[in-house]
């Protein structure tokens, strides 16, 4: 058993692009669900749209990488309008329902044969990151022993972070503001606010598009790292996943999702690595009538979601969370 090869994959993937994708994604939902108290259960939908909006933009329409760029945008801003509309004035929990169904829809369409001339079928797109792989400065990757990345990731790595970074400035800005005091107050009492003179919907539907925009900006990085846009990438998963990450950071805290994604991944690539290496060998550690090898690469998520639960019956708040910032007022 090497642990010392354990703990760099694990250490690698928990600074690496994967934890950034989802470090974006979270950071999104925390101004959702953390500040404004939206239940959005479709973070897959806007990450999804923001990645086709660039991935069609380029390759289909035949359009600059920079116009691209906009429509990564702008395509979940137009999302976050069209799912606000008829949900925002509704229970908390109709948001929930119309967005992990859009997301669903969305991730369907996309990968539907009728639709493949525009989205690309099963196969998706590719072919639209020459620019960003251009603009690589470094000559080759990193090897320092506990951290290892191509050139490719080192790159990736340097953008996701920064745009993290630049996300979180954001986020701690605005939330002190008297508009992030605002989106507070809503989801502590949204009547109260109302009462004050306020426009809770238009509130909601201001946080519901930049939490949108930041999963869009999340899928615009997934596929840029990868070079290549899938809608299998884009199922449900990943916004639970994202979740987790939120709720093991802490919700309504600037560093919450980023802090959990770190964690999270640290968690699932470390348990994978060590199960990989305990079921393998001619003497594993662990017979093949326990787990095989197959089985070790699922082991993760078990342990991993006994954990979670574990946080949420004994510190529902997250690491660094306050068990008052998670109430929904549901009404």
């Amino acid at each position: 058993m090497d642990f010392t090869d354990i703990f760099s994959t694990a250490l690698t993937q928990a600074l690496g692009p994967n934890a950034i994708v989802y470090a974006l994604a979270a950071i999104g939902l925390n101004i959702h669900f953390g500040y404004t108290g939206l239940l959005n259960f479709g973070q897959a939908g806007f990450m999804a749209v923001g990645a086709y909006g660039l991935a069609v933009t380029v390759v289909v329409a035949g359009l600059p990488f920079g116009v691209g760029l906009v429509m990564a945008f702008a395509a979940p801003l137009l999302l976050a309008v069209l799912l606000g509309f008829p949900t925002l004035r509704l229970r908390a929990d109709y948001l929930a329902i119309a967005t992990i169904a859009t997301a669903e829809i969305l991730r369907l369409v996309f990968g539907s044969v009728e639709m493949k001339d525009y989205f690309g079928g099963s196969n998706g797109l590719t072919g639209y990151s020459s620019v960003y792989k251009d603009l690589n400065p470094y000559s080759e990757g990193i090897d320092w022993g506990i951290v290892r990345y191509s050139r490719d990731d080192l790159w990736s790595v340097t953008v996701g972070w920064v745009l993290v970074a630049l996300g979180c400035l954001i986020v701690f800005a605005l939330m002190r503001s008297p508009w992030g005091r605002v989106l507070r107050s809503i989801r502590e009492d949204e009547d109260a606010v109302r009462s004050l003179g306020k426009n809770v919907f238009a509130y909601k539907m201001q946080a519901l598009i930049l939490g949108g925009m930041f999963g869009g900006l999340a899928g615009l990085f997934l596929a840029l790292k990868q070079s290549s846009v899938v809608p299998s990438d884009y199922s449900t998963n990943i916004t639970f996943y994202a979740y987790t990450a939120l709720l093991l950071g802490g919700a309504a805290r600037v560093l919450g999702p980023v802090v959990g994604a770190i964690i999270f991944w640290f968690l699932l690539s470390g348990l994978g690595s060590f199960f990989g290496q305990a079921t393998s060998g001619v003497d594993p550690l662990i017979p093949s009538w326990i787990m095989d090898d197959t089985q070790s690469s699922l082991v993760r998520f078990i342990i991993t979601g006994l954990a979670l639960m574990l946080l949420m019956i004994y510190r529902p708040q997250g690491i660094f969370g306050d068990r008052r910032e998670i109430a929904i007022d549901g009404r």
